[in-house]
């Protein structure tokens, strides 16, 4: 999927139509004091195997691609729900 690089789109916070600026947003580091991954540490400790079972099937199509679009007025950034596409071109 191609995306230009500024969009004009509503701002809630200004409340009209603005210029964005479009960007993906990263997968940060996971943090280590989550629930789920001390129940994972926990669980991998010793002599046992891995805790989940192997994913059956392929592998997916596509992803849910993430993209957030700051306001170049009021610099807040707004998060659409997210979409399905294989890959992402962000242009100019």
């Amino acid at each position: 999927m191609k995306r230009p690089r500024k969009v004009k789109r509503y701002c809630p916070h200004c409340k009209k139509h603005t210029i964005h600026d479009v960007d993906k947003i990263k997968k940060r580091k996971a943090s280590e004091l989550k629930q789920g991954q001390r129940r994972f540490r926990r669980v991998m400790r010793g002599y046992r195997g891995f805790p989940r079972p192997k994913p059956e099937g392929r592998e997916k199509t596509s992803r849910r691609i993430a993209l957030k679009f700051k306001c170049s007025t009021c610099k807040k950034i707004h998060q659409p729900p997210n979409q399905r596409t294989k890959k992402l071109d962000i242009g100019e």
